[in-house]
């Protein structure tokens, strides 16, 4: 995947000029290491998050040539795509008809943060999670991961609202969905000490589970949520969400 060079990227690049430069670095090695970890490479080029995310900081902020980038269906054009346009004009019916095209595990992970940013997501999340589809239900959990991290003035009482969520999909076999919901329940148990009780008690209530994929999640969570550093994080921290008693 190589071709002459491109001209150097800049905030009036077009949404083509973007995608010539991406073909000319792509690699077919890098590719191939995708399969590795489980990344579907039919519509990949090859390029890391770290050369993509430099690529967006370059090129800034464009809500129009960023659907311009998803429209070319290349998966790194995609994620620059999602970087580079403008939530404040992006939209719920946006954020199904990109869901609706999720076909890997790193495109949702990479995407779902955009659509924490918007001021339904809270309706997504819930919407995306009754969403039979495979990588449309992993993005309400991975949503639910990006949304604990990034909206730190969200109050406490907002993710302990999601426990009951989790529970209700942790009997989803599908290897993307119980990866997810683990990924959620374990990022809940970790973000405070007022959240980490009740996300244990839901961690060992699935881990006793007569079902085999809510024990495995369940078991997984109980392990990180009771690590000794896991422990120590969330002691140093200030417990500014404590109510007094």
């Amino acid at each position: 995947m190589t071709g002459p060079a491109p001209a150097e990227l800049s905030p009036a690049s077009t949404a083509s000029e973007v995608i010539s430069y991406l073909k000319s670095i792509g690699s077919e090695e890098n590719r191939k290491g995708m399969l590795r970890y489980g990344i579907r490479i039919e519509r990949a080029l090859g390029i890391s998050h770290g050369v993509q995310r430099d690529i967006a900081k370059r090129i800034k902020r464009n809500h129009e040539r960023a659907f311009d980038l998803w429209d070319s269906g290349i998966m790194e054009a995609q994620f620059i795509a999602s970087v580079t346009t403008d939530p404040k004009r992006f939209t719920a019916d946006n954020a199904r008809a990109w869901a609706a095209s999720f076909d890997s595990w790193d495109i949702v992970d990479g995407v779902s943060d955009l659509f924490v940013d918007i001021d339904c997501w809270r309706d997504l999340i819930e919407e995306f999670a009754e969403d039979d589809r495979e990588f449309v239900r992993r993005t309400a959990f991975a949503m639910l991961c990006w949304a604990t991290v990034h909206r730190k003035k969200e109050p406490d009482a907002t993710f302990a609202n999601y426990l009951p969520l989790m529970e209700k999909h942790s009997t989803d076999s599908r290897n993307f969905v119980k990866k997810a919901v683990n990924w959620a329940l374990r990022t809940i148990g970790k973000r405070s000490l007022v959240l980490h009780p009740p996300a244990l008690a839901l961690a060992e209530k699935l881990a006793a589970s007569p079902d085999k994929t809510a024990r495995w999640i369940g078991k997984d969570a109980v392990r990180e949520l009771t690590a000794p550093k896991t422990l120590e994080r969330l002691a140093a921290r200030r417990p500014e969400s404590i109510p007094p008693h």
